[in-house]
């Protein structure tokens, strides 16, 4: 029997759901962060249990012909990414098998019809590197006083510093050093969340990648922080397509970034993004996909499959800001949007104004509320939930609708693995397709949309 702190010599065979390699001895699953399929290493054990160990790599002893050099130098400490030692193809192939081997596990479905992932670099304004349009760091001080911004190590919260991110869109690259050394200028303090104590918590950076505007906001727990006007008159001036400077207050012991109120110092409290045609304003706080190609791939997916008729009423439950709500109102008589987040639903309204769709409306509240409430059954509701999946009265709702069709866009493949089945246990539905797409490149995540009819639809 094995025991923390041995080492052991094993081969990667696989790669886990969150991204860590794989290997066995004496029939106990070992897990190894950093590794690849086809590495044989030398382990270090840091915890057993009974069926399974944890391990640290401590020695390459034969590289895996899928192992590539990381383009980041601090692409071994920075919790930020995954999977950057690991080929871009083999990633796909391995996020691919994922979806696939989770349908069939949890999902319970023979030979799932998962199509080949929409490969990244191989479509139009697609990359695996520089593709997030937004990028949230938290702050802290070195200890010397320098002002540090960038990621947590993996299960740590020890701050790796950042100059630049080879994942972020480049053109936010210049602002990052450049703040940093601004904030420390203006001697703001650093927040440190274990005495509550200090002003600056984040700094975030958006960018549109169709309009090249930016959205610098500041998190902080100082709704008057000290001498910011004239700061944020500076960043504006250097900085030609800087759009807005926010001041986000959050004076809350917690981990969510951002607090309830936002206001612009300078300029306005958000910037513009053309998606699939239509122009979109983007606050602060904003939820939004962050690789806007992948995600207007994964429409173009929709509109090939569902072959919309233009007369169909369509549902998009947790619609957020009407991302996937609004180019879809274009193709159909009617939508509807629906999303806890009243906030949401105000900048989904004001979009859909902003592109004269008329057709569109916007309910706020939990879609286990409102669904049920509503006096129609739609042709097609879309679901697009968070990483927790439906909520159960969700799934049973949709099965007394009895819609058409079904739209499941999931960034879980576990959470969508279980909500299919139980869609389609009592044989009322049938799953027709499923395209996996890389939002994610260089990490684990894989972005899936999967599509169900009925079976009074399949008998026509």
């Amino acid at each position: 029997m094995r025991k923390q702190g041995d080492l052991i010599e094993i081969e990667i065979t696989d790669l886990s759901s969150n991204g860590d390699g794989v290997g066995r001895i004496e029939q106990i699953v070992v897990f190894v962060p950093d590794t690849v399929p086809g590495d044989r290493v030398l382990v270090r054990i840091i915890r057993c249990k009974k069926q399974y160990a944890d391990g640290q790599l401590y020695q390459l002893i034969k590289p895996s012909p899928y192992r590539i050099r990381p383009r980041c130098i601090v692409a071994d400490k920075c919790g930020g990414c995954q999977w950057q030692h690991i080929e871009d193809d083999y990633q796909r192939k391995a996020k691919h098998h994922q979806v696939i081997q989770t349908l069939e596990r949890i999902g319970g479905f023979s030979n799932p019809p998962v199509a080949p992932i929409i490969p990244e670099g191989t479509v139009e304004g697609l990359t695996s590197l520089h593709y997030r349009n937004k990028a949230t760091y938290p702050l802290a001080k070195s200890a010397n006083g320098q002002v540090k911004a960038g990621y947590y190590r993996r299960h740590s919260h020890q701050l790796v510093n950042l100059n630049q991110c080879p994942v972020q869109d480049s053109r936010l690259n210049p602002l990052l050093a450049e703040i940093k050394g601004d904030i420390e200028q203006q001697g703001w303090t650093i927040y440190d969340e274990k005495p509550h104590q200090g002003q600056l918590r984040h700094l975030s950076l958006r960018i549109g990648r169709r309009t090249g505007e930016i959205l610098l906001t500041l998190v902080t727990t100082d709704e008057n922080l000290p001498n910011i006007e004239k700061q944020a008159q500076i960043w504006s001036q250097r900085y030609p397509n800087l759009v807005g400077v926010c001041l986000n207050y959050n004076p809350h012991r917690t981990n969510v970034i951002f607090g309830e109120k936002t206001r612009a110092i300078s300029g306005r409290p958000y910037l513009r993004e053309i998606f699939a045609g239509l122009e979109f304003q983007l606050r602060p706080e904003t939820f939004f996909q962050i690789n806007t190609q992948a995600a207007e791939i994964l429409l173009g997916v929709i509109f090939d499959t569902l072959e919309l008729k233009g007369n169909e009423t369509l549902i998009d439950a947790y619609c957020g800001i009407g991302t996937f709500t609004l180019p879809l109102a274009q193709r159909v008589g009617r939508a509807i949007g629906i999303e806890v987040y009243r906030s949401s639903t105000i900048q989904a309204q004001e979009n859909a104004k902003l592109n004269r769709l008329l057709n569109v409306s916007f309910i706020p509240g939990a879609v286990e509320t409102v669904l049920p409430q509503l006096d129609l059954i739609p042709d097609i509701i879309l679901l697009d939930p968070p990483r927790k999946g439906c909520d159960k009265t969700v799934i049973e709702t949709l099965l007394k609708l009895k819609p058409s069709r079904l739209v499941y866009i999931s960034c879980q493949p576990a959470t969508l693995a279980r909500d299919l089945k139980l869609l389609c246990s009592d044989g009322s539905y049938n799953l027709t397709g499923v395209q996996p797409v890389d939002f994610f490149p260089q990490t684990s995540h894989v972005e899936s949309v999967a599509f169900i009819s009925h079976q009074s639809l399949n008998m026509i």
